[in-house]
């Protein structure tokens, strides 16, 4: 998904295609027991939660409108994000102004020292909004870890096709979307449509003890059968190539 075949000429080094996803995820990470309160998180009693956990670096003024419009759109809801910085939080509170948005409903989530507690604190997100051209990657793979559908719009390069490998490990290819406009009207379907997002979250957590994207046991032995092959090639006096695991 992050490197299709059309896209290996654009690379200089030889691609190797493992069957599920590139990035490895621990499969015992733990989540506090403890989901705070939506008061403890800083949010307010009712109202749809948009977040997006990512960087503030990867907000760009088309998809930072998007979500503006959102906000616009779905009475009562707000945006949860990370305060990476004083800096950051003032310019986006000041942007959202500018598009007509009560900067109030941007919520700045303060960080917490351990991982636990912040994936406990994600499951009071109702959907994670990714980011373009640069997506989420252990951010996306944090989300759904807690149970939280991460909705992603795909680009060409790597960083922009991050997510979508994520998704599709998940078993949530719905949430993956090919333009800014499909984007758009899903998140706002979604936010829209409680039955439909409950639906994605059970199976989410139906699905997420086994399905390949927290799948560590598979992941690694994926990974030892590219090595096994790569160091085959070495020894036999072969030139690096491209090699596709997907079949195998």
């Amino acid at each position: 998904v992050v490197v299709p075949p059309e896209a290996r000429a654009h690379y200089t080094e030889k691609v190797v295609t493992l069957p599920f996803s590139y990035l490895p995820n621990d499969s015992g990470r733990a989540i506090a027991a403890h989901t705070p309160s939506r008061a403890e998180a800083g949010l307010p009693g009712t109202g749809f939660v948009f977040c997006s956990f990512n960087n503030s670096i990867k907000f760009t003024p088309p998809v930072f409108a998007i979500w503006m419009r959102l906000l616009l759109a779905v009475e009562g809801s707000v945006l949860w994000l990370p305060r990476n910085n004083p800096f950051a939080a003032a310019n986006l509170a000041r942007a959202a102004a500018a598009h007509g948005i009560d900067p109030s409903r941007l919520i700045f989530a303060n960080h917490v020292p351990e991982m636990a507690d912040h994936l406990a604190r994600l499951r009071l997100a109702d959907l994670f909004l990714d980011t373009l051209p640069y997506n989420a990657h252990s951010t996306a793979c944090d989300a759904l870890w807690a149970g939280v559908p991460v909705l992603t719009c795909t680009g060409e390069s790597f960083a922009a096709r991050a997510a979508a490998s994520a998704l599709q490990a998940a078993g949530l290819p719905e949430l993956v979307t090919s333009s800014l406009g499909e984007y758009e009207d899903l998140a706002l379907m979604l936010a829209r449509n409680p039955e439909r997002l409950s639906e994605l979250r059970a199976r989410l957590a139906r699905d997420r003890p086994t399905c390949a994207l927290f799948d560590t046991r598979r992941f690694t032995s994926d990974l030892e059968r590219a090595y096994e092959a790569m160091v085959a090639r070495f020894r036999s006096g072969e030139m690096p190539d491209h090699i596709d695991l997907t079949n195998s």
